[in-house]
């Protein structure tokens, strides 16, 4: 396995790399920003590789916002996108589960709605692709579980298990509670389908960690003696395909960016893109790209280093 090549202060080392690469993968948080803090020089390091003719795209694990959400949030932070440019574990998830899931699951057909934990954001995305779903940001799954609840559920009461439901899928949800747990618990046990927009265990913001998406679906799998959502995050190869698919580019020229060795610089790896390149702003520390079992081609301290190299 070889040492990641260290380009922060290489000048002629940061001007071979842009050069090497046609089109560059970005994750968002822990590489852009932490939660609303834009890191320094992210915007004229965007610009710069831009200035290069190279094609720019942003791919986010993070379910919470729909990709428009994610274009206004870049855009509100200088930083010019369009929708196209954004591929998120929402976004992946809702075309798969309506254009994939239905040629192998025929039962899907007659039972094709979704119960969703999670917020906006995938209610937004399987709109889009005219999704039928429950759950949610719906008010009526944000309390508290009553003794009516557990028997209601326990007799599989239509009234509360709709029958329709094919389709469990697990986000990030800020408002995860136990009924929402009891609910999905039991419409797996029915016969749903397991799904999750990604199980990152973590997300970073302000500078430290909070729980991810994988933490939601984590007592389910516990819960099922084991049993592991598919999902549609980094590293997970169906959100690969979909990227070469929209842009058609070359994956030996192209080269994902990411703080995660578990999820972005995986997913480039397995993707069999040309290069790999970590960074510091996140999750992963300098031990980690070093001497891990997944490493990036290359690292940098922070994005804003590549600045070192916009001299042509």
């Amino acid at each position: 396995m070889t040492t990641p090549e260290y380009l922060t202060g290489n000048t002629e080392a940061i001007r071979r790399f842009i050069d090497k690469y046609d089109v560059f993968l970005f994750d968002c948080d822990g590489v852009l920003w932490s939660g609303d803090h834009l890191f320094p020089g992210v915007v004229p390091t965007l610009d710069l590789i831009r200035k290069k003719n190279k094609q720019v795209v942003f791919v986010t694990n993070n379910s919470t916002k729909s990709r428009q959400d994610y274009r206004k949030k870049l855009e509100s932070m200088g930083i010019p996108a369009t929708v196209e440019e954004v591929f998120g574990s929402s976004y992946s998830a809702s075309i798969y589960i309506s254009r994939i899931l239905p040629q192998h699951h025929p039962q899907l057909k007659q039972k094709n709605k979704v119960f969703v934990v999670g917020e906006a954001g995938i209610e937004t995305e399987l709109k889009a692709e005219g999704i039928s779903h429950i759950g949610g940001t719906d008010p009526a799954y944000r309390r508290e579980v009553t003794p009516e609840d557990y028997k209601l559920l326990a007799a599989g009461d239509p009234s509360v298990l709709d029958p329709d439901v094919g389709v469990v899928l697990m986000g990030l949800d800020f408002h995860f509670n136990y009924l929402k747990m009891c609910y999905a618990y039991h419409y797996i046990k029915r016969g749903a389908l397991f799904l999750a927009t990604n199980t990152d265990s973590t997300l970073p913001s302000a500078g430290t960690l909070f729980p991810g998406a994988g933490s939601m679906s984590a007592p389910l799998v516990k819960m099922l003696g084991g049993q592991e959502p598919m999902a549609f995050g980094k590293p997970n190869q169906a959100m690969m395909d979909a990227i070469e698919g929209k842009f058609q580019f070359d994956r030996s020229k192209a080269c994902m960016i990411g703080d995660r060795a578990n999820t972005d610089i995986k997913f480039g790896l397995e993707g069999q893109l040309g290069g790999t390149l970590g960074v510091l702003t996140g999750v992963a520390t300098k031990e980690e790209f070093l001497e891990g079992d997944t490493r990036p081609h290359y690292y940098v301290d922070k994005l804003s280093d590549l600045l070192e190299g916009a001299e042509a």
